[in-house]
């Protein structure tokens, strides 16, 4: 359901990379060029913007979609495709001309490595060298990292007084039964997730103390203090609605999963304005602005496109 969904059979490969592009609605915003799009570089342009469906990709399909209709092109909103492969798949077919996609997943899942890049602009690299072949251009990344974390209250971390991954592994040996986990099902059995990053660090934690549960309840269970540790995504802007402390990944265990935009080559060759467009924008998203839209939609219960539009205007991108 996350962005590192895998479907390995071909059938379901095949079923993906169609679903949700039989559909889609124009984007109709009243929007000019405000610091990005002048002179409207891409007027006359057709383009088809796509994404997964969880809010934050929902978000910066709307961003990216905006922001192309600011420099003057007709907008067709293809978002919320279930799963991983179904937007990339699209991009790469053609069925789409752009995405934000993040560079692990692409790295990884897509690629096939198993084996992370340490630094994000060198993974960033490897991923745009590797990709291009695949007739896949990716633009320079974002600082939004959305990557997998652990977290707890405040409450426990004023007892425990945890701040890495390398203190919890130490206080899982001196304290056993203080270190307790709630986690999804697919992070609990990933080489990704739970049994690498105990390996990685030298963890030993009984399976009584790990509890599987659904995303969203893993927040909440968290800053009750169910469970002292929850795994969380690094962006997700229940972080910050529930003031839980993260704890940071000091020995770079987790991938980076930086975003970035992919754009069909064929598309960009055709309109080579995009990444003008584009780069400035991608430049001001980090953490913070991502756990703060984000919140927005899963905290307050606003539209994923009207936040989209609402910080656009606000960075002064559109009018």
């Amino acid at each position: 359901m996350r962005r590192r969904t895998v479907l390995l059979a071909a059938g379901l490969l095949v079923a993906a990379s169609g679903c949700g592009l039989t559909s889609g609605s124009p984007m109709v915003d009243d929007v000019e060029p405000g610091t990005i799009g002048r002179g409207e570089p891409l007027k006359g342009a057709e383009l088809t913007v796509t994404s997964k469906s969880f809010t934050e990709q929902l978000i910066l399909g709307a961003i990216m979609g905006i922001a192309f209709e600011a420099a003057g092109a007709d907008v067709l909103d293809r978002t919320g495709i279930q799963g991983s492969i179904g937007s990339r798949e699209a991009v790469r077919k053609g069925d789409a001309d752009a995405a934000y996609e993040y560079t692990g997943t692409a790295w990884i899942t897509y690629l096939g490595h198993s084996d992370p890049i340490i630094d994000p602009h060198e993974q960033w690299e490897a991923v745009r060298k590797e990709d291009a072949r695949n007739g896949m251009t990716w633009l320079p990344p974002s600082t939004l990292d959305n990557t997998y974390a652990l977290a707890m209250n405040q409450e426990n971390h004023k007892k425990y007084g945890t701040n890495n991954l390398s203190e919890v592994a130490a206080l899982s040996k001196s304290d056993p039964g203080a270190v307790t986990l709630c986690v999804e099902v697919e992070f609990a059995n990933r080489a990704d997730g739970l049994p690498g990053m105990q390996k990685a660090y030298g963890m030993d934690i009984p399976t009584r103390n790990i509890t599987q549960m659904d995303t969203g309840i893993i927040y909440t269970q968290a800053a009750k203090g169910s469970c002292t540790y929850g795994e969380v995504f690094t962006t997700d802007g229940r972080i910050k609605s529930m003031n839980l402390v993260v704890m940071d990944d000091d020995k770079h265990f987790f991938p980076n999963y930086n975003a970035a935009p992919v754009i069909n080559t064929k598309t960009l060759k055709q309109w080579p304005a995009i990444p003008e467009i584009l780069d400035p924008i991608t430049k001001k998203l980090n953490n913070t602005v991502a756990q703060d839209l984000n919140a927005k939609v899963d905290v307050d219960g606003e539209d994923p496109h009207q936040v989209a539009l609402d910080w656009l205007k606000e960075e002064g991108f559109v009018k």
